[in-house]
């Protein structure tokens, strides 16, 4: 497990959740920054990323937040803050509506969770080469089917599922078709959304979506940002949740 802890002990606990495919490299620079303005910031390599070692089996999105409730009861941290960005938003989702007395404030930047619909052609493209390869299983031919497959996810893949393999690729697929809505209406801390206007992996649509499911919730939108948003505008991030976690109203 790689974990870092950073900023005095009296400080407002803030646990931060990376992005799939990332490590808490990724969340130091705002981690430092949260940290030098008084807050106790917890970073750690989810299980699968990092340093910290693969899952025993695939995990779904409930796993994920089970190990980071199992790592806040290590610490003894009863109660804090989460960030969480992409994935690690979804995990926030979670947290926030399944446990909520574990939770006090929420901020998620460019967060998953959120399934759109598929167009229609992909729809279509997708059931045909399931068909398909049921019918090469049906008549024997499973090594072509295999073969079939692995064609097919090399052109239709996406860039995290075609990296991830073996138990990472079972967790990806069992992680990205889960859709959190229903969870977002059960959120009861303050959320805080951060979003780039320019984000192409999780649109800001999703964002504002999120914002009109979670009960009590505000979006950023950061203009051109991308994916990452909250690394691209570091001190505006930090600068906007120091005055979210000050304000006690």
């Amino acid at each position: 497990m790689n974990r870092e802890v950073l900023g005095p002990d009296d400080g407002p606990v803030i646990v931060m959740l990376h992005g799939w495919g990332a490590n808490i490299d990724l969340l130091r620079p705002l981690g430092e920054r949260l940290a030098s303005s008084g807050c106790r910031v917890v970073m750690f390599d989810l299980p699968g990323f990092g340093q910290t070692p693969l899952p025993s089996t695939p995990w779904n999105v409930f796993d994920y937040a089970k190990h980071v409730i199992a790592e806040l009861d290590a610490l003894g941290i009863q109660r804090a803050h989460i960030f969480g960005h992409s994935f690690g938003g979804r995990l926030g989702l979670i947290l926030g509506a399944d446990y909520p007395d574990r939770v006090d404030k929420l901020m998620l930047s460019d967060a998953a969770g959120i399934r759109a619909p598929l167009p229609v052609m992909i729809r279509v493209r997708t059931r045909v080469y399931k068909g398909l390869r049921r019918a090469l299983e049906a008549v024997g031919l499973r090594g072509l089917s295999e073969r079939l497959r692995a064609a097919y996810n090399a052109r239709y893949g996406s860039s995290d599922f075609n990296a991830a393999s073996g138990v990472m690729r079972e967790t990806f697929v069992k992680v990205v078709n889960q859709d959190l809505s229903a969870w977002a209406t059960r959120v009861v801390a303050p959320t805080l959304l951060f979003w780039g206007s320019a984000d192409t992996d999780t649109p800001l649509a999703q964002g504002r979506q999120l914002e009109s499911l979670i009960p009590d919730a505000g979006l950023i939108v950061f203009d051109g940002a991308g994916h990452y948003a909250y690394l691209e505008r570091v001190a505006d991030t930090a600068r906007i949740i120091h005055r979210f976690l000050s304000d006690e109203a």
